[in-house]
C-alpha cells in the first residue's frame, strides 16, 4: 500500500513539474495600458531588450541611466525624442529650454535654426526668445537690419529700430550718423541739402530777374539751415552766338548768382562759380521768339555734400 502511494505521488510531482513548465514558456503579455510598474517587475535583460516607446532608447537605459519616461518618446515635451536630444542635439531630455533662452529645444532645432546649448545664437547680447519674441529681430543675425549697429546696441544704447536700418528716414543709416556724430533719431540732423533750385535768364542778360530772386531766396534759407554745405554755381548759354561771348555771357551770370547769395548772407568762401558757356544739350525747340531757348539760359545751383555719406532717399 505504501509503495502504491509513493508512486501516486511521484507521479503528481512530474505532472506539476510539467505543466509548471510549460506555463514559464509562454510568452510574456504586455497589460494594457503599459505601466511603469510592469516594466520594474521586469528583468534587466527584458528591459534592456524594450523600446515601449519607440525613441530609439532603451526602457532600462531610459529608467536607470538617463531618468526619463520609457513610456514617453519626448519625455520633456519639446518636439525633440528622447534619443535626439543625447545623441543627436546633447540636450537635457528633462528640460524642454535646455539653453534656457525662452525657447523650447525643438524649436530651436525644428523652426528657428537656432543653438538650444547657446541662449544667444548670433552673440550680440540678446537672447534668442527675447529677440524672436520680444523684439521680432534676427536670432541669427547680429546686425537684423544691416545698418552696422548690433541689434543689442540699436535697442540698449542708442535707442533706434534694431528692424529699420534708417530710423528717423533722412536718408542716412543709424551707423552711418553715430560714425558722424550726428542724432539717429532726429530726421533733421544732420541738415541735409537735397537740391538748389536753378534760374533762368532773359535773351543776352545776366541780371537776375524778379522770378529768379524768389528761387535764389529759397536757396538761401536752405543753405543757412545747413552751414556745414558749400556750393557750386555753374552757368550756361542758349546757341545762339559766338562761342567767346557765350563764354563771358556765362561767366556773368554765375557771378550774379553769387552776389545775390552773398548779399544774402551766405559766406563768399562757400561758393564755388564756374561760366561754362552753351549748354552741353541744345534745346529741341527754339522760344517762338526766335532768340534761342530758356532752358538753356540757366544758373544751376549745386550744393556740395560736406558728409563723408551719401543719403538714400526713398521718394
Amino acid at each position: 500500500m505504501k509503495l502504491h502511494f509513493r508512486y501516486l505521488a511521484s507521479l503528481a510531482v512530474v505532472a506539476l513539474l510539467v505543466v509548471t513548465g510549460c506555463r514559464s514558456s509562454e510568452p510574456l503579455q504586455d497589460p494594457d495600458p503599459l505601466t511603469i510598474e510592469f516594466l520594474r517587475s521586469l528583468s534587466e535583460e527584458q528591459l534592456r531588450a524594450r523600446d515601449s516607446d519607440g525613441d530609439g532608447l532603451s526602457d532600462y537605459d531610459e529608467m536607470f541611466v538617463y531618468n526619463t519616461d520609457p513610456l514617453n518618446p519626448d519625455t520633456d515635451g519639446d518636439g525633440l525624442n528622447d534619443y535626439d536630444e543625447i545623441y543627436v542635439y546633447g540636450t537635457d531630455p528633462l528640460n524642454p529650454d535646455t539653453d534656457g533662452d525662452g525657447l523650447s529645444d525643438g524649436d530651436e532645432v525644428l523652426v528657428h535654426g537656432t543653438d538650444p546649448l547657446n541662449p544667444d545664437t548670433d552673440g550680440d547680447g540678446l537672447s534668442d526668445g527675447d529677440e524672436i519674441n520680444k523684439y521680432r529681430t534676427n536670432p541669427l543675425s547680429a546686425d537684423t537690419d544691416g545698418d552696422g549697429l548690433s541689434d543689442y546696441d540699436e535697442i540698449y544704447v542708442y535707442g533706434t529700430d534694431p528692424n529699420n536700418p534708417d530710423t528717423d528716414g533722412d536718408g542716412f543709416t543709424d551707423g552711418q550718423e553715430i560714425e558722424m556724430g550726428t542724432d539717429p533719431l532726429d530726421p533733421n540732423d544732420p541738415a541735409f541739402i537735397r537740391d538748389l533750385a536753378t534760374v533762368n535768364f532773359a535773351f543776352d542778360r545776366s541780371n537776375i530777374s524778379s522770378r529768379a530772386a524768389t528761387a535764389l531766396a529759397a536757396n538761401v534759407e536752405k543753405l543757412k539751415e545747413a552751414a556745414d554745405f558749400r556750393l557750386r554755381v555753374d552757368a550756361y548759354t542758349d546757341h545762339v552766338g559766338g562761342d567767346q561771348y557765350n563764354l563771358r555771357l556765362s561767366v556773368r551770370r554765375a557771378n550774379a548768382v553769387r552776389q545775390f547769395y552773398v548779399q544774402n548772407g551766405i559766406s563768399e568762401d562757400r561758393i564755388e562759380v564756374n561760366g561754362l558757356g552753351k549748354a552741353p544739350v541744345p534745346c529741341a525747340t527754339q522760344d517762338t521768339n526766335g532768340r534761342g531757348c530758356e532752358a538753356n539760359r540757366r544758373a544751376e545751383s549745386h550744393p556740395i555734400n560736406p558728409y563723408p555719406f551719401t543719403p538714400r532717399f526713398t521718394d
